[in-house]
């Protein structure tokens, strides 16, 4: 059997393997692990164990950013930050639409693009944000759509944009230069949803509101909230500005910093072990795909699967390529999730960079199209939960409508960064 053959075969196996894993109703994580035993056993590798275990290990980094991020995040609820601030634009805001919608916009980019997830978004800001948006006239599903589509924009925005670390990961391509190239896509098309789904309304009901937001706690003020975003800024600034000067601290012990400094002027007493449980129990549906994407991923590379699909990708008529972005990438995160970035983003960024296109540009333009696959099923588990946040009790179909033409917006404006990414390179400064 040629090597093309068996690894056709192994790709085969494994997508059989997931596929009836998926239809005992058994995890996303399951079956990608299922999928992976399953090509290894028929490659001839049996059980490899060395394998295994650095595949799971390989975005171990990843799993520490997205740990101290959210850990940070969760701090800042708890202090009564995140209702400070989201009382606070309301009350001086309330009469101006227009400037109300830009502000909670930015609220909803903040967590997620802070942590590289959607759901961290919804969880931190989405309830808070859906009772803003309720009393200004917008009705329950469109409340749902901004939501959900703001919160994809906000894992795909800088800093942390798992799509695109992860790809970069693939390639050897360093996780640099990605943050204008990534912010104007995800800060414009966020302003074009919340405008389009919530300019019509009708004026602010400001006290009832403000009467089932959750209070702030007595002493919280805007310096005890921006002081943590300061000291992680200023992390991040001095190793960009003094590379040479500046001992390397990482994403991981920045974020560790700025929840340090959010305890510290914090005005209420944390309950630090408490909400760190919470914290770990909240990401560990996102820690187990990221391990079961390493295994499956790393199997792939061992079987030949993964050369496969790059060879069969970087073959393709790049109009075809083109044309299907918008389809193949949120189809490939509804099934894979994570997982669709090193396994469909990796050889998409290697033909890009053969045709000569700019790869950073282009893998942020995909970044932006991915997140719109979290509504698709078999797992839509951001949507749901959006759903299930803003209580959203209504036809899942209706719900999908309200964010069709926004995700359209959003598939061409990524498409087209990836057709014209050469003339694009300015934005990435590098």
């Amino acid at each position: 059997m040629s090597m093309t053959a068996q690894a056709l075969l192994v790709l085969g196996v494994m997508v059989a393997a997931y596929v009836a894993v998926r239809a005992a109703k058994l995890s996303t994580e399951l079956s990608m692990l299922a999928a992976a035993l399953a090509g290894a056993l028929v490659a001839g590798q049996g059980i490899p164990s060395r394998h295994l275990a650095e595949g799971a290990a390989t975005y171990l980094d990843i799993n520490l950013i997205f740990v101290t991020a959210t850990l940070f995040m969760n701090l800042l609820k708890a202090s009564g930050g995140v209702a400070f601030v989201v009382r606070a634009i309301l009350r001086r805001f309330h009469r101006q639409r227009a400037l109300l919608l830009v502000l909670l916009a930015l609220l909803l980019l903040v967590p997620g693009a802070l942590t590289g997830a959607g759901s961290v978004t919804v969880l931190i800001m989405g309830g808070m944000v859906g009772i803003v948006l309720t009393y200004m006239g917008i009705s329950t599903v469109r409340t749902a759509a901004i939501i959900f589509l703001v919160a994809g924009l906000s894992a795909a925005a800088p800093p942390v944009s798992l799509w695109a670390m992860m790809t970069a990961a693939g390639v050897n391509m360093p996780y640099v230069g990605f943050f204008w190239p990534l912010l104007v896509p995800c800060l414009g098309l966020s302003l074009v949803t919340v405008f389009l789904l919530g300019w019509r309304g009708e004026r602010v009901d400001l006290e009832r509101a403000l009467a089932e937001l959750p209070a702030a706690p007595p002493g919280m003020a805007w310096w005890k909230v921006l002081l943590p975003f300061a000291v992680f800024l200023f992390l991040v600034f001095s190793g960009r500005q003094w590379p040479h000067s500046t001992p390397i601290v990482g994403l991981p012990l920045m974020f560790a910093a700025a929840a340090a400094v959010t305890v510290a002027v914090s005005p209420v007493r944390l309950q630090i072990l408490r909400i760190s449980r919470d914290t770990v129990a909240q990401l560990l549906p996102l820690l187990a795909t990221l391990t079961a994407v390493g295994v499956l991923v790393q199997i792939m590379t061992l079987t030949g699967a993964r050369g496969l699909l790059a060879v069969s990708v970087a073959t393709l008529p790049v109009a075809v390529v083109f044309a299907t972005l918008f389809v193949v990438l949120p189809v490939s995160e509804a099934v894979l999730m994570w997982g669709a970035a090193p396994v469909i983003g990796v050889p998409l960024v290697l033909l890009f960079n053969t045709i000569g296109l700019n790869p950073i540009v282009a893998l942020a333009g995909m970044s932006v199209i991915w997140p719109l696959g979290d509504a698709l099923p078999p797992t839509a588990i951001i949507a749901r939960l959006t759903n299930d946040v803003i209580g959203y009790k209504g036809p899942y179909g209706r719900f999908l409508r309200t964010c069709f033409v926004p995700a359209v917006i959003i598939a061409v404006v990524g498409t087209l960064m990836v057709v014209f990414s050469k003339y694009l390179g300015w934005l990435t400064g590098v």
